[in-house]
């Protein structure tokens, strides 16, 4: 049976299948070096043959490089031995939410959710360090104990010491007195964008937010990795706190907006209605309230639309038409002629020629399309437009407000939670996945949850972190919290139970029932070492036998938990699924999402919990290769589950992995 490899998707194999399904005619086969295997490559005279003469010849050409970014290209696509950790007990309502918060580099988690997370999600905001000269960005390669010279940058000055590292190594201070300031900044960002690239729809959107000090290199970076083409604006956005100088007043920073696929983009904007005046008026306040006209009653009437057949007066001829009004709480609405006075016989004659049909898609389609100004009942053809992304965003507020209202105010320039959720509106709608991998004192959480319960969406979000440590002397350090993760996380729990009581105390006053429920919890997961010993990674030379008897190839410390999440990763299932657990003889069972995958991590399995799996017909089956003593317990698995299950035995093989 095959091994689930415990390692992410090696980026340049991604591209490897990207290019062979535009041209699989320069594909060939040849010998890996390393394993003698035969295996598909490029040749790239037929791929230069291919592109004609589209192919940048000389030294002379357009390229925006830096110092490092080769090194980062290869970091975006050189795969990780790594896993995520559930921990159910940090997280709020675990069997249902759909939310994610992960902590960990937010490169290394990338790379991990995208075997389960490539082309679905629909949005990603990021607000990374702005490299001011005294931000904390990422470095990937700056501390290696095993080449003490990468320690050192090009002056051979020591780039940070032990005492100036995190926990993980991964964060230093990129001061402006840096060789590299501007290259490592790069650097950091460009590898991330590579990657998260491939985690959105084709029809998805990425808002980066940016100021002075790295916007046009972002800019550069974002051309070649999202395409030029598929820029689709630059956003001034009003800063909530101005930035002085004893020259200037900084009011701006940018937001910068690139599409997967400028051509897939869809608008999911508030709709609004563009008036022939000129005039816009709100979708939720088209209408003033409209009594009914004299002498019509209304008794005991349900809420739906309803006809009613009079003469329009006021034009050069009396024309006898049918008006549909609409109900609704028992209130009138809409009433859409009623003593109406239009601006010519003749267009109101072309109107309702069209328009005006006894029937529900002709009627509801004639409510959407007229507009009545103020108490005078004066009419105007109306058209519903969706809001657009603009390029002057002056309604920011101060983000601190947001923290202050639940007692969390621990950050300096947190983001607004009504400008994200802004960004959010204009691109998502009903289920779609928001992505934030510089969460912070996650916003995009909090605004995503605030948009939900505004619009009754179902949006979804993943919130990535590195545990970015609090310094002594700051208020959330005093406060308990250790950590940026453990703050991102309590905000959320702190506004997802604001929202719930505001949505509550709202709901009591409109109307009674049960309502749909909002979802305001999160699964957290923590990035960590891969489950798997060293010994299962092996080289090739060594045989599997020879390795299966050498030991567990398990890690002690690692729980079933772990294995099944681990093995979800591997096998691209998302990690939001609901799971269960069920005991047989003995043994524990995992289902996810009754049947997507079904693992057991049991040594030995016996002959009627394999059969109780294959009864419950999965799509994926999950095992120990140690729970199989010899090769005849195989062989029964085989013909259990092919007469269980239908499948052949070739489909065992490919439904059914080992670990």
């Amino acid at each position: 049976m095959e091994h689930l490899k415990q390692e992410t998707v090696s980026g340049a194999q991604l591209n490897m299948d990207a290019l062979y399904q535009i041209c699989p005619q320069c594909f060939t086969e040849s010998k890996d070096p390393k394993t003698g295997e035969v295996r598909r490559s490029v040749d790239f005279e037929k791929l230069r043959l291919l592109l004609g003469d589209n192919v940048a010849e000389g030294d002379e050409r357009y390229d925006f490089t830096w110092v490092g970014k080769r090194a980062a290209l290869q970091e975006a696509a050189k795969p990780i031995r790594k896993t995520l950790r559930a921990c159910p007990e940090e997280s709020v309502d675990w069997e249902n939410t759909k939310n994610l918060y992960i902590e960990g580099d937010n490169l290394e988690v990338l790379k991990l959710l995208q075997n389960s997370y490539m082309g679905k999600v629909k949005m990603i905001y990021i607000d990374p360090p702005y490299n001011t000269g005294n931000d904390f960005v990422y470095h990937d390669d700056f501390y290696d104990d095993s080449y003490e010279e990468h320690n050192y940058n090009e002056d051979g000055e020591r780039l940070l010491s032990r005492n100036q590292v995190t926990h993980d190594g991964k964060l230093i201070r990129n001061t402006d007195s840096n060789g590299r300031f501007h290259s490592d900044w790069c650097s950091m960002i460009y590898s991330r964008l590579m990657v998260a690239r491939s985690l959105l729809t084709e029809d998805g959107v990425i808002f980066i937010s940016i100021d002075d000090n790295e916007q046009r290199n972002l800019k550069n970076i974002c051309d070649e990795v999202f395409g030029e083409s598929n820029w689709l604006i630059t956003m001034s956005v009003n800063r909530a706190s101005e930035i002085a100088t004893d020259k200037t007043i900084q009011k701006h920073e940018y937001c910068l907006v690139y599409s997967k696929s400028i051509y897939s983009i869809g608008m999911c904007g508030k709709k609004q209605y563009s008036i022939s005046r000129g005039t816009v008026g709100n979708v939720d306040q088209t209408m003033p309230e409209i009594t009914f006209p004299k002498g019509l009653k209304c008794v005991n009437i349900q809420d739906g639309v309803y006809n009613l057949s009079r003469q329009i007066e006021n034009s050069r001829e009396n024309i006898e038409v049918l008006s549909p009004f609409v109900v609704k709480n028992g209130i009138l609405a809409e009433d859409v002629i009623l003593k109406a006075r239009w601006r010519s016989s003749n267009d109101m004659r072309n109107f309702f020629a069209n328009k005006c049909k006894p029937t529900q898609a002709k009627i509801n389609g004639l409510i959407e399309e007229i507009y009545f100004d103020g108490d005078r009942f004066m009419p105007y053809i109306k058209k519903l437009v969706t809001e657009k992304i603009p390029s002057l965003y002056l309604d920011n507020k101060r983000g601190s407000t947001d923290l202050v209202s639940i007692n969390m105010n621990f950050f300096d320039f947190p983001k607004s939670v009504q400008t994200i959720g802004q960004f959010v509106s204009y691109v998502t709608t009903n289920d779609d996945l928001i992505l934030d991998f510089f969460s912070g004192s996650a916003t995009t959480a909090h605004a995503v949850m605030q948009l939900n319960a505004e619009d009754g969406g179902n949006r979804k979000f993943i919130m990535i972190q590195l545990t970015e440590e609090t310094t002594e002397d700051s208020e959330a350090y005093k406060a308990g919290y250790k950590n940026i993760c453990e703050i991102g996380k309590e905000r959320i729990r702190r506004a997802g139970k604001k929202i719930l009581e505001e949505r509550k105390a709202k709901q009591a006053d409109l109307f009674s029932g049960e309502q749909k429920k909002l979802d305001v919890g999160f699964r957290v997961f923590k990035c960590a070492d891969s489950n798997m010993k060293d010994v299962y990674y092996a080289p090739a030379e060594y045989s599997q036998e020879l390795l299966l008897g050498l030991e567990d190839n398990i890690k002690e410390d690692r729980n079933d938990l772990d294995l099944l999440f681990g093995c979800m990763l591997d096998w691209g299932v998302t990690l939001d699924l609901p799971l269960r657990s069920e005991k047989v003889d003995g043994i524990n069972i995992y289902i996810v999402n009754e049947g997507d995958l079904v693992a057991c991590f049991e040594k030995h399995i016996p002959e009627s919990v394999i059969d109780h799996i294959a009864s419950l017909l999965p799509m994926r089956v999950v095992l120990r290769d140690s729970c199989f003593d010899e090769a005849k317990e195989k062989m029964n698995f085989f013909e259990i589950f092919k007469q269980r299950t239908g499948w052949s035995e070739e489909e065992v093989r490919k439904n059914v992995r080992v670990i």
